[in-house]
């Protein structure tokens, strides 16, 4: 199983916090965001932002970074300071 978890807006948008997928045919952060895209119209509405930010293990990755089960990936907005 690969454990995702949402934060920010995003967490809110999609009214959950963190869910786990099993790790058939997943091989890459796209593909557990296509996974999680193909829950519905909610789901595709907040992962469809290009700017969205994820993380392996709590190191920032790009979306064509391998995972395997045991990951933890992230997904959250830009940070923005100030």
């Amino acid at each position: 199983m690969i454990k995702v978890v949402f934060f920010a807006a995003l967490r809110e948008q999609l009214q959950c916090s963190e869910l786990s997928l099993p790790t058939d045919n997943i091989k890459t952060i796209n593909d557990v965001k296509n996974q999680l895209i193909n829950k519905g119209e909610q789901w595709q509405s907040a992962l469809a932002n290009t700017s969205l930010l994820a993380a392996v293990n709590h190191d920032m990755v790009d979306s064509n970074t391998a995972v395997k089960s045991g990951d933890e990936v992230a997904f959250f907005p830009p940070v923005t300071g100030g």
